[in-house]
């Protein structure tokens, strides 16, 4: 909500050296969130003038039109004489009143202005247009054209109010009181402790007979409408200079009189309304449920099907608005413009000032993704009894600018409501906290806020109309909390009960992200939503599962309508985004829940809120929810040793995705099996199995490896990007995470090397298991580290791996026969198995 200072001024009298930085510190103190002041003309300097166009000669031979004129600017220019100006605009003529910027001026953005010679003539100034002065959009998208009446040679500076400071206020969910300058000027005032001249206190005539016929079937949805009528409007009536810029300083656009009214009334007090053109609607103005199917074109020119839990507002033929979102077409407010181009103007409109369920608008407005200002204002909370204040007031300004007359029939229906009130302890704001107010101080914030309090100990509280988030003993402890200032709260450190903590499960994944961030992988976040179009870019077969996914009914993006099965999509797009900002080394990862729908699909039940669930309610909850697996997944691009004066430097590769699963699966102290594999977005060639064992039965829970070169192309990644993902809950399972300690032997340990070759397509994990097996329990640690392929030597289709055994015995120095027996039945299984022989 952005708030003039100027405007605010007119209900809270203001010290007069009180700035727009003042007013925000005062504000932020006070619970709002004034995010910027924004500071209207400050680099602007005159001379800034009203001119009178005498006369326009049209300037030939270049590409766009130009107009070669002279304005007569009274004695701002010192001498009298018109000025000659040349000017590109088309909309205005002779003996328009225009604003004029003379030489020696600056305007915004520090464009300081001089006499020039252009197209061949001299211009002495400039005809100045909004967008060039600062004022925002006044819909013309020119020249600015004052009224006829506006004196010549008059500062523009001041008749424009270009000088000003506005405050840009976040207002939350629960404030809708400061979506309006009312409601600002009543924080203002509690909190500078000046008097409020409440804008809604107007003398307003009583319901009657001869009112507008008014029918409200719904009155859950609408328990309060307002309907007056103003006749004889001028046609060429316009919407006062003042007018429009405060309309443009909150940020809205002027569009005709009659509108521009009602954005004023409901900016001033945040009582949205609405005024149809009364020769368009055709009998009575009824506020009902739409009926299923039902059609309506909003203002906005959309045609719109309805829904049957739509608010909307009728006449005989049906539907003509959206109830506090937006109105219809069939009764749109007509301006002089629309005359001139073969239409009417309105001459006659019967306002609307109503107040809607905030659900029922808030759940439209998502409905048919159309958010309006009435709709912000609604979903949040609108004073009830500011609708007969709000409509009077409109009716005031529509008879003083437009001409009109005020008929005497007003309309109210009204649902019956008592006021809300409150039960709160004298200390309750005490004891939230932890500060002594004292009754005095709690009952005089209160009735600062607006509220009628009663009782000693006891507080009976009646909150005003204008604060429906007001509702429990912990929202009022709120109020005095906030008033008394955030700054005052002593800070205190709460303490901890003992004997409680992270979970294992917890500490497991701590565990690992501090294992990877340790092996120089950076933790990536990322939002757990997809498009299904990445499993096509991914090479996923038709059938697999991980296409199966869950939809969200109301997704953030259409573009990601559905919850990830698998981390890989938002880590590539992660790494894609880095690489494409000059990160070229990368190392990525992440741990998060991936998403599977369930076989059989169920509805969640509707729980209570008068109790806490049963096991058995939250066991259902559970069921009608997909599975939500843990996944860990990296990703790798570029080097992953920088080059140096210490060497080369090496490019991440397969391997290295192959050692993030094995770190992973060392801190949950469980077995990985890696073996050669093939899986959708790796290379065919490049790309590892991960495996547990379960009960006896291997169960692959992962993959590892280079990404294949189509599927870097289709996501835009670098080449030779690397990835592993793998079920971190599978390997949870098969884990021990008991703490083990490091044995170490005072024995000596006994080496001994191993080449052996076998055919090229045999995994080397194959040959190392076999290794492991064969050497028994003499066998400390194996480790290849070497792979030599050479057809000459070894032979077509041959490889070479060269494994490092290391043997020791937990009791005793072993003999050379000893290690050389477990070498060589090592040696022997591996052939066994894989037909393995020594390397000559």
């Amino acid at each position: 909500m952005r708030i003039p200072l100027s405007w605010l001024r007119e209900y809270v009298d203001l010290p007069a050296t009180e700035t727009g930085r003042d007013v925000q510190a005062k504000l932020i103190s006070a619970g709002l969130e004034v995010e910027t002041v924004e500071h209207l003309g400050a680099d602007l300097k005159g001379p800034l003038v009203v001119g009178r166009v005498l006369t326009i000669e049209e300037l030939e031979g270049f590409k766009k039109p130009i107009r070669f004129c002279t304005v007569d600017v009274g004695q701002a220019n010192g001498t009298g004489e018109p000025q000659e100006i040349v000017c590109g605009a088309r909309n205005f003529a002779v003996g328009d009143k225009v604003v004029v910027v003379l030489p020696g001026a600056t305007l915004p953005g520090g464009f300081s202005i001089s006499a020039r010679k252009t197209y061949g003539k001299t211009s002495h100034g400039m005809i100045c247009s909004s967008d060039e002065l600062g004022m925002g959009d006044d819909g013309t998208h020119g020249i600015i054209v004052l009224p006829p009446e506006t004196e010549v040679g008059k500062d523009a500076i001041e008749l424009l109010e270009l000088v000003d400071e506005v405050l840009d206020i976040a207002v939350t969910a629960n404030r809708g009181d400061c979506l309006s300058i009312r409601g600002v000027a009543r924080e203002t005032a509690i909190a500078y402790g000046l008097p409020l001249r409440d804008p809604a206190l107007l003398d307003v005539p009583g319901p009657n007979a001869f009112g507008y016929p008014v029918k409200v079937s719904d009155p859950a949805g609408c328990d309060r409408f307002t309907a007056r009528t103003v006749t004889g409007l001028s046609p060429e009536a316009r919407s006062p200079i003042w007018l429009k810029r405060r309309l443009q300083k909150v940020g809205m656009r002027p569009i005709s009189l009659a509108v521009d009214v009602t954005n004023y009334v409901m900016m001033e007090l945040g009582q949205p309304l609405h005024a149809y053109d009364r020769g368009l609607v055709q009998g009575t103005i009824g506020v009902r449920r739409a009926g299923e199917g039902e059609k309506i074109v909003t203002l906005d020119g959309v045609e719109r099907k309805l829904h049957a839990e739509d608010l909307v507002i009728t006449d005989d033929r049906g539907p003509i608005g959206l109830a506090g979102v937006m109105g219809g077409a069939d009764t749109e407010i007509a301006d002089h413009d629309a005359a001139e181009n073969g239409g009417s103007s309105t001459t006659d409109v019967v306002i609307e000032a109503a107040h809607f369920d905030q659900v029922a608008i808030a759940r439209t407005a998502r409905r048919h993704k159309l958010s309006s200002e009435a709709s912000r204002r609604f979903e949040r909370g609108v004073d009830p009894q500011a609708a007969a204040a709000a409509a009077q007031r409109t009716v005031d300004l529509l008879v003083l600018l437009a001409g009109g007359t005020a008929e005497a029939g007003v309309t109210e229906v009204v649902a019956p409501s008592a006021p809300h009130t409150v039960t709160v302890a004298a200390d309750h704001p005490d004891k939230v906290a932890g500060v002594s107010y004292g009754r005095e101080t709690v009952v005089r914030r209160l009735q600062e806020v607006g509220c009628d309090v009663y009782g000693q100990d006891e507080l009976i509280v009646t909150v005003p109309s204008w604060r429906p988030d007001l509702t429990d003993p912990n929202d009022l402890a709120e109020e005095v909390i906030r008033l008394e200032g955030y700054e005052n709260l002593p800070s205190t450190l709460p303490r901890p009960p003992a004997g409680r903590g992270l979970t294992a499960r917890q500490r497991l994944h701590r565990r690992i992200g501090r294992a990877l961030a340790g092996a120089g992988y950076v933790e990536a976040l990322n939002y757990p939503f997809l498009s299904e179009q990445v499993f096509d870019q991914l090479g996923l077969e038709a059938d697999d599962p991980a296409r199966r996914v869950v939809r969200l009914v109301n997704p953030l993006s259409d573009e990601e309508p559905a919850l990830r099965t698998m981390l890989l999509p938002g880590l590539l797009g992660a790494l894609r985004r880095n690489d494409g900002r000059g990160a070229h080394d990368l190392a990525l990862f992440e741990t998060g829940l991936v998403f599977r729908p369930r076989d059989e699909q169920r509805t969640a039940v509707n729980l209570s809120v008068d109790r806490r669930p049963s096991e058995d309610d939250i066991a259902a909850l559970d069921a009608a929810l997909p599975d939500q697996p843990r996944h860990v997944a990296v990703v790798l691009a570029g080097a992953r040793e920088q080059a140096g004066w210490w060497g080369r430097g090496r490019a991440g590769d397969w391997a290295d995705a192959v050692e993030a699963a094995r770190t992973v699966a060392r801190e949950a102290g469980a077995e990985l099996g890696v073996r050669k594999g093939q899986y959708g977005p790796w290379h065919p060639g490049r790309c590892a199995e991960l495996t547990v064992t379960v009960d006896g039965a291997e169960r692959v829970i992962g993959h590892a490896g280079e990404l294949h070169p189509r599927v870097l192309k289709n996501l835009g990644l670098p080449a030779r990007a690397c990835a592993m993902e793998l079920d971190l809950d599978a390997l949870e399972q098969v884990g021990d995470d008991t703490p083990q300690a490091p044995g170490i032997s005072t024995f000596p340990v006994a080496t001994q090397d191993v080449a052996l070759v076998v055919d090229a397509f045999v995994p080397a994990s194959d040959v190392e298991a076999a290794l492991r097996e064969g050497a028994g329990e003499l066998l400390e640690s194996i480790r290849l580290f070497d792979v030599y392929e050479n057809a000459e030597q070894l032979g077509e289709g041959r490889k070479s791996l060269a494994y490092a055994l290391r043997f020791r015995a937990t009791d005793r120095t072993l003999t050379v026969d000893e290690a050389s027996a477990a070498r060589e039945a090592a040696v022997t299984l591996a052939g066994d198995r894989t037909g393995a022989t020594l390397r000559a």
